[in-house]
C-alpha cells in the first residue's frame, strides 16, 4: 500500500502490528530516448507491486539522485553526495522516530549506491533499525533473467526499456548499439561524456518484445516481495 492513500490514524495503527517501510530511491536522468524519470518509475513501481499482498507501506519515491556525469543533458537534476546524504540520513531519522524498525531501501539508479556507506553509519548510532539496500534492477534473479535473453545490457538499452518508461511519439531503434567501454567515462567532465555517450544508451538493443521485460518484470517484484518478507 502507497502512503499517499493513507492517512496519519492508519499509519499509527499500522504501526502497532508491524513495523516494515520500503522506501524507494531513484533519479532524474538522461535515458537515451526513454524517460528522464526511468530509475524512479521503476524504483517506485517495482516497490508497490512487490509490498501491496504484504500489506507494507511504501513512501513516496525520492525522484532526484546522485547523477553529476550526465548534467550536460538537459533535463538531468543531481544531488551533490553532501545533500544527498543529509537528505538520506533525515529520512530514516523520520522513519525510526514513528516507529519503523524494518525499512528495505529499493534503489533503481547506480549513482546511488555509495550513500550505503552513509546508511551504515546511520545504522551503527540506531542498532534497533535494521535497513536494507536493495538495486533491484541487478540483484541476483532479476540480472540472471535479463543475461538470459541478452547479455547486452546497459544503462539506457532495452532492460530499462519497459512500458511504463517509453514514450509516446518517439520511435526506438530496432538495432543493437556496440557496447561502450565507460570504464573512464567519469573522470570526463559532462560534456566530453555527452559527445562519447552520444545519444546515452551504452550499449545493446533498444527494444526487445514486452513478454520478455514482463517477465523479467514479474522476477524482480518477486525478488524484492522476498526481501520484504523475511529474513529480518
Amino acid at each position: 500500500m502507497k502512503i499517499a492513500d493513507m492517512n496519519w490514524a492508519q499509519v499509527e495503527d499500522y504501526l502497532a502490528r508491524d513495523d516494515r517501510a520500503v522506501l524507494p530511491i531513484g533519479s532524474t536522468e538522461q535515458h537515451a530516448g526513454l524517460s528522464l524519470c526511468v530509475d524512479h518509475i521503476l524504483s517506485q513501481r517495482v516497490s508497490v507491486e512487490a509490498a501491496e499482498p504484504l500489506g507494507v507501506p511504501v513512501f513516496p519515491g525520492l525522484p532526484y539522485g546522485m547523477t553529476p556525469y550526465f548534467m550536460a543533458y538537459p533535463g538531468t537534476i543531481s544531488l551533490t553526495p553532501d545533500t544527498y546524504g543529509r537528505l538520506m540520513r533525515d529520512v530514516l531519522d523520520s522513519l525510526a522516530t514513528h516507529g519503523f524498525r524494518r525499512i528495505l531501501i529499493v534503489n533503481g539508479h547506480g549513482g546511488n549506491t555509495s550513500v550505503q556507506a552513509v546508511i551504515a553509519q546511520w545504522r551503527a548510532a540506531k542498532p534497533e533499525v535494521a535497513v536494507r539496500f536493495h538495486n533491484w534492477w541487478n540483484a541476483p534473479r532479476t540480472w540472471e533473467a535479463v543475461q538470459a535473453i541478452d547479455p547486452v545490457a546497459s544503462h539506457a538499452s532495452w532492460m530499462e526499456n519497459f512500458p511504463w518508461t517509453r514514450l509516446a511519439g518517439v520511435d526506438y531503434p530496432d538495432r543493437q548499439k556496440p557496447m561502450l567501454d565507460t570504464s573512464g567515462m567519469r573522470a570526463k567532465e559532462p560534456r566530453a561524456i555527452r559527445e562519447f555517450l552520444g545519444d546515452g544508451n551504452f550499449g545493446g538493443r533498444y527494444t526487445q518484445s514486452d513478454e520478455a521485460m514482463l517477465g523479467i518484470w514479474r522476477v524482480a517484484v518477486a525478488e524484492t516481495r522476498a526481501l520484504i518478507e523475511g529474513g529480518w
